[in-house]
């Protein structure tokens, strides 16, 4: 059998209040980790993983840092090694998902989106190499398939997901001779809490549906997928993944399409709400 059990490990997930960080959190917890929970605005999504871990027997707590400044989220570096007695898994999942037309984007919103995506990840891997060298961790990195391909009004958040799959590749080179291995996933479509909010108009089992139509498997993904493959390369199964992200999406990029999509632009506004003027 794979052993991919995380009994007696230490992992932080940062974005992990909702969507594919509170999966990934959950996953982790399940299979037997204690989890520093890490959330940016509101609590409320944080402390309700942190209560469905304890409940069933684990170790977790929530852990707040706005990514927009560096200071924060060093600061919370701190009291999760202090928490957790160390840290065996760093998991960057955080991140801020923003459409926007090139002639519209402010330099604010470009610069929100490269410090929580690109600036925040880097310096917080920064922030715990100590104790990742110490346990011979592993850094998994959450990218996105608009890293791979392109799509309309995404430029700056592609921009962003590009850098973390190259970010991945040259820090597992930098990092591979002090025992820290490093490895990223590429997601595709999952429906999570804030898809569901940008169309109001449409029932969220609705919206799965409609994802799930244009993606040659048949459906769309949920965190639970991403979840199993962060525990896999988590785990000493994936011992020889080293500077690779993984594309999780069903086949999305493995096929041509010719429509005319990329003609019109967006009905729907990600971004609002946490990104300014959005």
């Amino acid at each position: 059998m794979a052993d991919t059990e995380m009994t007696g490990r230490r992992v932080l997930v940062t974005g992990a209040g909702t969507g594919i960080g509170r999966g990934i959190a959950l996953e982790f917890a399940r299979r037997g980790a204690d989890v520093a929970v890490h959330y940016s605005r509101s609590a409320e999504g944080a402390e309700a993983v942190v209560k469905e871990i304890v409940d069933a027997g684990g170790k977790a707590a929530a852990f707040k840092a706005d990514f927009r400044g560096v200071a924060p989220l060093q600061n919370m570096a701190r009291e999760v090694v202090a928490f957790l007695d160390g840290l065996d898994v760093l998991i960057n999942n955080a991140g801020i998902t923003m459409n926007r037309p090139i002639g519209e984007t402010t330099v604010e919103q470009f610069d929100t989106l490269y410090a929580v995506n690109v600036r925040a990840p880097f310096f917080l891997c920064q922030a715990l190499l100590p104790e990742l060298e110490q346990s011979h961790g592993v850094i998994i990195n959450i990218s996105s398939i608009h890293a791979y391909e392109a799509y309309v009004e995404h430029s700056v958040y592609a921009g962003t997901r590009g850098a973390i799959v190259s970010f991945t590749r040259n820090l597992a080179i930098e990092l591979a001779p002090r025992g820290i291995r490093v490895a990223g996933i590429a997601p595709g479509s999952v429906p999570v809490e804030n898809h569901f909010k940008m169309r109001p108009d449409i029932d969220p089992e609705e919206l799965i549906r409609e994802s799930g139509r244009g993606i040659p498997c048949g459906f769309a993904g949920t965190p639970q997928d991403i979840a199993n493959v962060a525990a896999f390369l988590a785990s000493n199964d994936a011992r020889y993944v080293v500077g690779q992200t993984l594309i999780v999406d069903g086949g999305t990029t493995s096929w041509m399409p010719f429509g005319e999509q990329f003609k019109q632009p967006m009905t729907a506004q990600f971004g609002r709400g946490y990104v300014p003027g959005v």
